[in-house]
Order: structure tokens, then sequence, then C-alpha cells
């Protein structure tokens, strides 16, 4: 049996799970979100924890079970306290600003790079130690979002600078040998 869908989900005060068919919504304080599971599975909510069954032991059931739990799971979290991701600029006069809702960018193009959030993103820059937080209620989103402004510059191997996940290490390559 699958270790992780075996495992229940449990639901948190103020999170609403309504389940019709194969569709799963879940309502919660930071957002509502939407799912069509696999029509195999069984889901059933009793008693403030869901659990997700599986009808068979073949492999492409076992596959969906772990997998269909994990992203129900992903939602309860999403909707009772959020995700979020944080990234670093490195580099002189590389800097990362808030105007309204967008983020924008100065990391050594010729132009300042404006990125928009999608609905359920905001971001939130600091300035002093230089960092970006993206935050929201979809995990998928925000590391989605996360990934496109690392791409804008993404870290060099030489001196470092670019855009980089805050636990992200990066192999450092020697420059060119000096003459002797």
């Amino acid at each position: 049996m699958s270790r992780v869908g075996r495992m229940p989900v449990m639901i948190p005060q103020g999170v609403n799970v309504e389940i019709k068919g194969s569709f799963l919504r879940v309502k919660g304080p930071k957002g509502q979100l939407e799912f069509t599971f696999p029509a195999k599975m069984m889901i059933s909510v009793d008693e403030g924890q869901l659990n997700v069954q599986r009808p068979t032991d073949e492999a492409q059931d076992r596959a969906m079970h772990g997998l269909t739990r994990s992203l129900i799971n992903n939602m309860v979290v999403g909707v009772s306290r959020g995700f979020e991701k944080t990234l670093e600029v490195n580099g002189v006069g590389y800097r990362a600003e808030v105007n309204g809702q967008n983020l924008i960018l100065n990391v050594g193009y010729s132009h300042p790079v404006v990125m928009e959030p999608p609905e359920g993103i905001s971001f939130e820059v600091d300035v002093r130690t230089r960092q970006i937080k993206v935050m929201g209620y979809d995990k998928q989103l925000v590391g989605q979002m996360a990934a496109n402004i690392r791409s804008v510059r993404p870290p060099e191997p030489y001196k470092g600078k670019g855009i980089r996940y805050i636990d992200e290490k990066v192999r450092r390559k020697a420059g060119k040998a000096g003459k002797v």
C-alpha cells in the first residue's frame, strides 16, 4: 500500500471540503482551489479528515493513490496557511522593488523587468537583504512564479551574480588562469 496515499489529510478549522463525483473543491481563509481527481480513486470525508482509497493494486492505481493524496493535502495546506518561496538577488547594482502589486527587477539589463502577479500571488521585497518572497495559496503557481523570476537572470558560475533561491548552492568555477 502507498505510504503517502494511506495517510489521512487533516482538515483544519475554517476549511470546507466539497466533493461531487470526481470533482473536489476546497475553500479556506486564503482562497479556493478546485481539482478533478481520477475517477477510480475513492475519497471520503469523516470527522475532520479526508481519506483516499484506491480500487486495485495495479501499478497505475498505486501511482495515482499517493499523487492524489499529495495534491489534496497541498490544496488544504494552501487555503489554510499558504505557501512561500524566497529568492535572493546578488550582484552590484542589482535590486528588486514592489510597485503596487508588480515586481520590478533591475538586474543588469538596459531596462527594468516588470513582472505582474497572477491572481492569488503576492510579492514582498526586503530591500536591506535583497530578498524576494513569492506568496500564495496554490503551491504549483507559487513555484512557477518563483521559477519565472529566477529565469530573468539565473545565477552565473563565475561571480555568482543573478537571482537564486535562498537555499540554492551555486557551483563556482575558476576564472581564467593569469599569465606566468
